[in-house]
């Protein structure tokens, strides 16, 4: 009799393969939205896995801030060529020479808020019904309070209040016309189960995960790194410092942490000695207390 055991990142992968395969046999046009951050490559790597040996049978969907890291851009169209998949890319600068956004001011300003809307009209423009994210529980609390299968209405929005359950992994995909669904295929996972993984399958990442040098600004306790986009205040001065990143988003709002991990163990032993959760450096999660939940109900990721 043989004994049939997973351990738990099988498990973790085993579940987010079967969410995915999911959303291909239950939606007519679905798409994988992409950042070039470690959690969508994660996921863009299980799509790979689910359906292999054939090509992943949806596009990848980036919403472009037009300030993003140099290096995550450079990753995702290396990485988009190496698996021969279509990429769409929906342009936040675009939506603000349309008048549709308005371009924040001030130190603080952001381009991230703004991608709602590039969204939001990027998915109406492809007609896609469902659009699986990276986005995981043990992020934000608002992320908490997810289902794998999140159900939005016909004007993008989120009601955490009006979401089905999914008792025994079954999911309701129904949906009236106009509506679409958000899918979370690695919701149960945690940050250290992401870079577990990511070491177990020796997955390629942007090399601003790892530790590197590189001119950096001090802002409310924490640390930016510079870029022409950001609005400096007179007191800000740009220093070198030894930093990485834990997230990846938006230039102006994704804060570096002091480190010296340049490998993925010394990464995984930062992340376990850790008290401080990867989006506690996120300076667009800090405007209010329930920033990212209002966000999310305007159809945020």
């Amino acid at each position: 009799m043989h004994s049939y055991y997973l351990n738990n990142l099988q498990e973790l992968e085993a579940e987010s393969i079967y969410v995915i395969r999911e959303v291909v046999a239950q939606f007519e046009n679905p798409c994988l939205l992409f950042s070039g951050g470690k959690d969508s490559i994660i996921l863009t790597h299980l799509a790979r896995k689910a359906f292999f040996p054939a090509k992943i049978p949806f596009p990848l969907v980036h919403i472009d801030t037009g300030h993003n890291f140099p290096e995550t851009i450079q990753f995702r169209d290396e990485l988009v060529k190496e698996l021969g998949v279509n990429l769409i890319v929906g342009s936040v600068q675009k939506s603000i020479d349309e008048g549709k956004v308005v371009e924040e001011k001030g130190v603080y300003a952001s381009r991230n808020a703004l991608q709602t809307v590039t969204l939001l009209d990027t998915l109406e423009e492809h007609k896609f019904d469902a659009a699986m994210g990276g986005a995981r529980r043990d992020e934000e609390k608002a992320r908490a309070k997810e289902r794998f299968f999140s159900h939005r209405d016909d004007f993008g929005q989120w009601d955490p209040k009006n979401q089905r359950p999914e008792l025994w992994n079954l999911f309701n995909g129904r949906k009236q016309m106009g509506e679409h669904f958000r899918v979370f295929p690695i919701s149960n996972w945690t940050e250290m189960d992401v870079w577990n993984y990511i070491k177990y399958e020796n997955i390629k990442i942007p090399s601003i995960y790892f530790t590197h040098t590189r001119q950096c600004i001090e802002r409310d306790g924490g640390l930016l790194g510079h870029s022409d986009y950001l609005n400096l205040k007179p007191t800000e001065k740009p220093m070198e410092k030894r930093v990485r990143f834990r997230t990846i988003g938006d230039m102006t709002c994704t804060g570096a942490v002091e480190s010296e991990a340049t490998t993925l163990d010394d990464i995984i032993a930062e992340v376990a000695a850790s008290r401080q959760t990867e989006r506690g450096t996120r300076a667009d999660d800090k405007r209010s207390e329930t920033s990212m939940e209002d966000r999310k109900k305007q159809g945020y990721f």
